[in-house]
């Protein structure tokens, strides 16, 4: 994914309300951002932080900027960039299996997005090919990192997260193939594994779906603030 126009850097002031941050950008103008995170942040809302912003000037909205990227430090002298715009996984995810980055998801023709299925639920990615079950694909954006190397899921307490997983379970359990994909959106993390210290009944709620068939990979993205690509899969520590 290619964004569209230039992102504008700047410093974070602070992040609040959830949805909102003010950042400082470099030419001294102080601007309120779009975040479009509804979790906690937890580790990457730190005031001064480098960030970067898209700018979209349609006159319906009512902010012009969106916070995308964001530098940390991860020791020795050494930085990665974290993209915390959880509205772009599944477009990346959506790009990268046509593209044969996610071989465990090739092989289907058919690829549609935001199917109703469940319980008034919608799944982010069908799959689909003649005389073969369904394959439902839900995605998850992962950021936080509490351990060097080791990025983790969720960052706070996910009700809706195990309602999808309990969803995923019913489709095995239908005859078709459901698979969880988190994608980690840096590029620092060389394993996977739940927080379950934060979100205890996520924790049980993805190994009852890992027991009834569900399928579980995680992807880290290759970041840049012009791109943001999924890149390669990373084990996870079940």
């Amino acid at each position: 994914m290619r964004f569209p126009t230039p992102l504008i850097r700047g410093h974070l002031i602070k992040r609040y309300k959830r949805f909102l941050a003010d950042v400082k950008l470099e030419s001294g103008k102080q601007v309120t951002a779009h975040c479009a995170n509804p979790g906690s942040m937890l580790g990457l809302c730190e005031p001064g932080s480098l960030v970067w912003l898209s700018r979209n000037d349609n006159p319906k909205r009512k902010l012009k900027f969106s916070w995308e990227l964001l530098e940390v430090d991860i020791g020795a002298g050494a930085t990665t960039l974290v993209g915390i715009n959880t509205s772009h996984p599944n477009a990346l995810v959506a790009s990268a299996i046509p593209a044969g980055t996610i071989p465990e998801l090739s092989g289907y023709p058919s690829l549609r997005r935001e199917v109703k299925y469940g319980v008034n639920s919608r799944i982010d990615i069908l799959l689909e090919r003649e005389d073969s079950p369904r394959c439902y694909v839900e995605i998850k954006n992962v950021h936080l990192m509490r351990k060097q190397g080791l990025a983790e899921f969720p960052d706070s307490v996910t009700a809706r997260g195990a309602k999808h997983l309990v969803e995923l379970s019913n489709m095995v359990v239908a005859g078709h193939r459901a698979v969880m994909v988190y994608l980690v959106q840096r590029g620092d993390a060389e394993g996977f594994s739940l927080a379950r210290d934060i979100d205890p009944a996520y924790g049980a709620a993805f190994d009852a779906a890992r027991i009834a068939g569900v399928e579980a990979l995680a992807y880290i993205c290759r970041l840049t603030p012009e791109t943001i690509e999924v890149a390669q899969r990373i084990p996870i520590a079940e």
